[in-house]
């Protein structure tokens, strides 16, 4: 019954926040906020896309040239650094990790 109450209060928290934004829409925030809130997605997407990197097996480190998804990341990071083009990157991000994955015999 606990796991209910916890599903039912994040629902509610989630609507509250959601729902203030079309409540009050001339709410502005302070210039510090703003500028804060810039940075979010980059976090997150951070949060989400490193540890997938890094600990592919979800439990044990692999920092070296075994590790398909670190080379394929980072292959990624430079086509979007030079091309600047989101749909070269997400095509070359692909495209790098499964020949790696096929040249290091992972697939």
């Amino acid at each position: 019954m606990n796991y209910w109450w916890l599903i039912l209060g994040m629902a509610m928290i989630t609507f509250v926040l959601r729902y203030s934004l079309f409540a009050w829409p001339n709410l502005r925030f302070p210039p510090v906020v703003r500028q804060g809130l810039h940075y979010v997605p980059t976090a997150v997407l951070t949060a989400i896309v490193v540890p997938g990197m890094l600990l592919p097996d979800g439990e044990h480190w692999q920092l070296n040239l075994n590790n398909a998804y670190l080379l394929a990341g980072l292959a990624t990071i430079a086509v979007a650094a030079l091309s600047r083009n989101l749909l070269a990157t997400i095509g070359g991000g692909l495209l790098v990790f499964f020949l790696l994955r096929w040249a290091l015999g992972q697939i």
